[in-house]
């Protein structure tokens, strides 16, 4: 299977949904289709359509999508605003869905049967919440969702700031990562118990925004706010601006101390989102690589930043501030903080079988202290521990396995304190944090939102081979 870059593409196209699609055939814009919410909310509808992927010599790609278009629409919404969504399923198969990295009531966190019943096919689910915290974060199936995310179910929401930066312009690159068959359809094989106990499914085809992209034009001079979204399923990215100096204001939608990130790679893991500034002082004429060098031998262009000719904007750059407001997660308090060990077990090359392991499914590669969970999601979910309301909490976080797992914790933001027992720096908080392998990881959190939590992998093979397990806050 060859990768299909975008020089070997050519020019790319708009997204286009085919008659498959119930709503007909739309057109998103190049950042991404904005969903106008009114007062009585939106309704997203998951179903099958067809959509121009890779270009005019290939065919439709199917897929699923939400109304249509591929990523679904971009979701802007105000911070402290209510908002509410209802999800007509469409699709032959059940569904739920999961607001990425906001702080919400448990039973709006659209896990099946732990926070939700799934939707069946046919049927219909209200969501309503008020969030809490402005940024960028992102919606996406929580039934089936290796298949479901794997085939395009995904789209992003950002709840905007009450009083947000100056900048130019605003880009949203939502990333996904597809494996396509030649005649660019999406290939078998979501369950391989091989890719699931290593590093996933890792596709050949990369889109930003629904399409394989190409240039993206830009003006010397100018400062643009890029909210970079991974919604792979599998593939990690380490991005590099090449001439460029990224600086990252927020990752998982939580603010940060401004800064380059190490050695100029940004690295995210699925899940993982980041607000960076660009300043565009590059030559006017000229074009400079956007590059995803994470795997070894695999480094390939995702874009082009194409320079307009014409003088630039400013002589200097702006000296607008780049800080952006602290969003009100309460920070724990470390000295009272209770502790909680979490051994990451399991997969190929880790020196350690599954046995012994506690299994709550058939398929079980990974586990968590011992005990594996498979699937999306069970009524039946024993908490791997109970954090009394209110309480600080300290996750420590041990990675026995040969692999990297971007660990995402439902419901609550965590700052992440250190690696290897070295501080990290500039103030990051997420919902997701990637841990290397053999690496020990601590974040902390405080346990303010009563329910049982989902804790597990977001690389969607792990999840569902048993890396997954629930924290119950009450």
């Amino acid at each position: 299977m060859r990768f299909i870059s975008a020089s070997a593409l050519g020019r790319r196209q708009f997204l286009q949904a085919g008659a498959a699609c119930a709503l007909g055939a739309l057109t998103r814009p190049a950042l991404g289709a904005n969903a106008a919410l009114g007062p009585e909310g939106l309704t997203l509808r998951p179903g099958p359509a067809r959509i121009r992927m890779v270009g005019d010599e290939f065919p439709e790609t199917e897929v699923w999508t939400y109304n249509c278009v591929e990523p679904g629409p971009v979701l802007r919404v105000r911070q402290g605003a209510p908002f509410r969504a209802a999800v007509e399923n469409q699709l032959t198969e059940s569904t739920t869905v999961h607001w990425h990295g906001i702080r919400l009531p448990n039973a709006m966190d659209g896990v099946p049967d732990l926070t939700q019943k799934p939707i069946s096919s046919g049927e219909r689910f209200d969501y309503a919440f008020t969030p809490p915290d402005a940024g960028t974060f992102w919606y996406h199936s929580h039934d089936n969702s290796l298949v479901q995310m794997g085939r395009g179910l995904a789209g992003a929401l950002i709840v905007e700031e009450t009083d947000p930066p100056a900048v130019d312009r605003e880009w949203l690159w939502t990333i996904q990562d597809w494996r396509l068959t030649r005649d660019a359809q999406i290939a078998p094989g979501f369950s391989n118990r091989m890719e699931m106990a290593m590093d996933g499914r890792v596709g050949n085809t990369v889109t930003i925004n629904g399409m394989v992209p190409d240039t993206v034009r830009v003006r010397a001079g100018e400062r643009i706010r890029l909210r970079l979204l991974n919604a792979a399923i599998a593939r990690i990215m380490a991005l590099r601006f090449e001439g460029h100096r990224p600086v990252i204001v927020a990752l998982d939608g939580q603010p940060c101390e401004p800064h380059e990130p190490p050695d100029g790679r940004l690295l995210l893991g699925p899940a993982m989102r980041a607000d960076v500034m660009l300043d565009m002082h590059g030559e006017p004429g000229r074009s400079y690589r956007v590059i995803d060098d994470f795997y070894d031998r695999l480094a390939f262009t995702l874009a082009r930043l194409a320079y307009d000719p014409a003088p630039p904007l400013r002589s200097h750059p702006s000296d607008a501030p780049l800080r952006l407001p602290r969003n009100p997660v309460p920070r724990p308090d470390l000295k009272t903080a209770i502790v909680h060990d979490v051994r990451l077990q399991g997969g190929m090359m880790s020196g350690a079988g599954m046995g012994g392991m506690m299994g709550m499914g058939d398929k079980a590669d990974w586990a968590i202290n011992g005990q594996s969970m498979t699937g999306d999601g069970r009524a039946d979910m024993p908490p791997l521990f109970q954090i009394a309301r209110g309480r600080s909490c300290i996750l420590d976080m041990h990675n026995d396995t040969a692999w990297w797992h971007p660990m995402h914790l439902h419901g609550h933001s965590f700052q992440v304190l250190d690696r290897d027992d070295a501080p990290v720096p500039h103030d990051v908080w997420g919902d997701t944090v990637l841990v290397k392998p053999r690496e020990r990881v601590r974040v902390a959190f405080v346990a303010d939102n009563p329910g049982d939590w989902m804790f597990h992998c977001h690389v969607m093979e792990h999840q569902v081979g048993g890396l997954m397990t629930t924290i119950r806050v009450a």
